[in-house]
Order: structure tokens, then sequence, then C-alpha cells
């Protein structure tokens, strides 16, 4: 069951040395249809509607917005948008009893970039910069993420991250190819996540500054 979803993002925007991550808005539709459209992206999404417009509607709905954030280049207000995170925040599963201490203890994280933006490490720099958020500024217990086996450009970013593979699924996913892949389950815990070793991430800026959307799981891209 997701919960508190809304109170997942960023109350402003958070800045890494390189990228500026925030909410997204209805606005960013345009800037992020100019990306996923490419075949080499929308391979590993769950799908991307034919047209613009299509993909205007489905962006702007509130249940994509409050789980999407915005990774910019740079610092700026006008800084160009090169990709899109989600961050779901979660409960764990939890016997009855207990339940009431399982909610929003946990978040799901995926990613793109544009591809002319990759091989500069800017999709480990923007999700490094989400787990540090989801362990201090969220308090979450676990971080969690899953993509196709065959994307391994996105397991191979889990493990850069600290993140330990806990599942592999034969089989179990139909993709629009017409073939059934594996899947790949990552995760990292609190108590394993070593900030020290977290490069070029800040806090996150204050609510005053101005501030310059859902994956499914499957979706995680680089």
């Amino acid at each position: 069951m997701i919960s508190n979803v809304r109170a997942s993002l960023p109350a402003g925007p958070l800045r890494t040395e390189r990228l500026t991550l925030r909410s997204a808005t209805a606005a960013d539709a345009e800037a992020t249809w100019a990306f996923r459209s490419l075949e080499s992206v929308n391979r590993w999404l769950s799908g991307t509607p034919a047209d613009l417009d299509g993909h205007r509607a489905r962006f702007s709905e509130p249940a994509r917005l409050s789980s999407t954030v915005i990774v910019m280049l740079g610092h700026g207000e006008d800084a160009p948008i090169i990709g899109d995170c989600m961050l779901r925040r979660e409960d764990g599963w939890a016997q009855l009893e207990v339940a009431d201490r399982a909610r929003a203890v946990q978040a799901e994280l995926g990613w793109l970039l544009d591809p002319a933006h990759t091989g500069r490490g800017y999709a480990t720099e923007a999700v490094r910069e989400l787990i540090r958020h989801c362990f201090e500024d969220l308090g979450v217990r676990r971080v969690t993420a899953t993509c196709f086996l065959d994307n391994d450009e996105s397991w191979h970013l889990m493990e850069r991250v600290g993140m330990r593979r806990e599942s592999h699924a034969r089989q179990d996913a139909l993709h629009r190819s017409g073939h059934w892949l594996d899947t790949v389950g990552y995760a990292l815990l609190a108590a394993e996540w070593r900030p020290q070793g977290v490069a070029g991430t800040t806090k996150q800026a204050r609510p005053a500054t101005p501030a310059d959307a859902s994956f499914l799981p499957r979706a995680t891209g680089t």
C-alpha cells in the first residue's frame, strides 16, 4: 500500500554538485516527452503515449506528479531538464497487530536519463541524492528498485550506489517485444547506508529558495 506519497517529494529543490532535483509540475511534460519518446528510452518503460498530447495528459495526472522528481543539469531556474525520477513512499508489510509501525517506512525509486547526457555519472549522482533524501530527510528504513535483468545499465547503477540484489524472477514480465523477461529487485537498508560514501550531495535547499511526477517498477532506467 502506498501512503503519504506527496510528502515523499522534497519541499524545495535538492542540489548536488552538478544537478538540481525538484518536484515535477504539469509544465514539465514537453521537456520530458523529448527523451521519453525515444525508442532507446521507451524500451524499458511500461509504455509511452503515441504523441505529446497523450503524454501531457498522462504526465499531468495527480498521482504521477505526486511521485515524480525532475532532474536538471545545473542550479539555475532555466537549467535544462535531463531526466526524471520516481519516488514513492510505501507502507512495509506487517502483521495486523503491528501494522501501524510499518506505515510509510520504505520508498521505491525509479529513474531515466536523456541519452544525450548519459555516460557522465548524472544518473548515479541523482539516485545517490534521492537515497540520502529518503534516509536523512524522510527517515525511511528501506529503499527498493526493480528493473528488467536485460537493462544491465540500471542494475549496475543500483550496485554502484550500494544496493544489493534481493530477488531474481525468471520470465515474469511480458515485454512488448513478445518475450517474457526476467526482472531483478534491489534494496538498501538505512542501517547499511554509509552517507560518508555518498559523494557530491548536499542538504536540501531551504523551502524559501525558489523551485526552478509514476514509473512502474520495471520502468527503471538510467
